[in-house]
């Protein structure tokens, strides 16, 4: 095939087609994407009431999305092909207002906004975050980069670590200590800002016994990618041993042992003027570590709590969570290692 001025033009559609090879093998990539991973922090696995209900709102969103979608596209297929350009058609007479037709593309988003409005709305409203009478309440504080949880009917507090019994409605209030942050666990909840001064409110019951990872949503410094968080959700048998567990003087060092040198490591070094340990020091600046050796992980949820975990951060916490205030420790091999087991013996 030659063009108007004599030139070859059969390689042109072979180009197109080769320059779209990349494109697709992009979005071939792209969908690969879904094939990963088990989704700690996917929406698409609601785990609560609340959780289950906002996702009810975005597939009905979605499905209508998807039939509009279908219609227009379907509509302007046909428009190309029944109206397409033919060789000596005459120029088809131009439409001058079509009344029902107007009408009809007028009244017909209208109607689809009312159905997605009126959900949409009835969740705005059941979001307010006002749990049902006989609720559990936590308070939720965010500090740089790690979570305070405090359970006022129960007396006792939590650090990075937040257990709640599955099936008992929950009431989560929530401020913030320094800046901004954003309480976000995707399986129970949608997103919450901390604010100084201020309290926010969620409310949700979890639906089945697990554990959920949540993280930091709102941008709040050097670490605000590392501010994760934990949720246990048990039985309510076992909820009640590790209330009881957190309730309970922490364990004193039996005599001669690592521990009990570990505490007078503590004693004299930094770490008792920034953190708790219930009869042993009285520091507000870090987490609580009175029950330390019952938690899972450390650092804001970052890490397992393992010897090795605690061994570098210990020694040097700012390489592995940058901005955190706790300085590197200058401890003796055989110091470290005393403290991390009276550490350890803390549950």
């Amino acid at each position: 095939m030659y063009n108007a001025s004599g030139g070859r033009v059969d390689g042109l559609r072979g180009s197109i087609y080769f320059d779209a090879v990349p494109l697709v093998l992009a979005l071939l990539l792209l969908l690969l994407t879904a094939c990963s991973g088990p989704f700690p922090q996917s929406v698409f696995a609601p785990r609560s009431d609340f959780s289950s209900d906002l996702d009810g709102l975005y597939t009905n969103i979605f499905w209508w999305a998807v039939g509009v979608f279908v219609i227009v596209e379907t509509l302007l297929l046909i428009a190309i092909a029944r109206f397409r350009a033919r060789p000596g058609a005459a120029a088809p007479k131009p439409v001058h207002g079509h009344t029902a037709l107007e009408i009809g593309w007028t009244l017909a988003p209208a109607l689809i906004l009312v159905f997605i409005a009126i959900p949409t709305m009835r969740e705005i409203f059941r979001a307010a975050g006002h749990a049902p009478e006989g609720a559990l309440r936590v308070e939720v504080i965010g500090h740089q980069w790690w979570w305070e949880y405090r359970y006022p009917t129960l007396n006792i507090s939590a650090y990075n670590e937040l257990h709640l019994p599955v099936g008992t409605p929950i009431q989560v209030e929530m401020t913030s200590a320094d800046v901004i942050h954003s309480f976000w666990v995707p399986r129970l909840g949608g997103k919450r800002d901390l604010i100084q001064g201020r309290t926010n409110r969620i409310a949700f019951r979890a639906d089945s016994s697990g554990e959920y990872w949540g993280q930091c949503a709102e941008f709040c410094g050097a670490s605000h990618a590392n501010m994760r968080l934990r949720v246990v959700v048990q039985s309510d048998s076992a909820f009640q041993r590790w209330v009881d567990q957190q309730r309970a003087a922490p364990a004193t060092p039996a005599k001669g042992s690592p521990a009990e040198t570990g505490q007078r490591v503590f004693r004299r070094s930094a770490c008792i003027g920034c953190h708790t340990i219930a009869g042993v020091a009285q520091g507000k600046v870090g987490p609580d570590l009175s029950h330390v050796g019952s938690r899972a992980t450390i650092a804001g949820a970052l890490f397992p709590n393992t010897t090795e975990t605690l061994h570098r951060w210990i020694m040097n916490a700012p390489s592995l969570k940058p901005g955190a205030l706790m300085p590197p420790q200058n401890l003796s091999p055989q110091d470290l290692d005393n403290l991390i087991a009276y550490l350890q013996s803390l549950k």
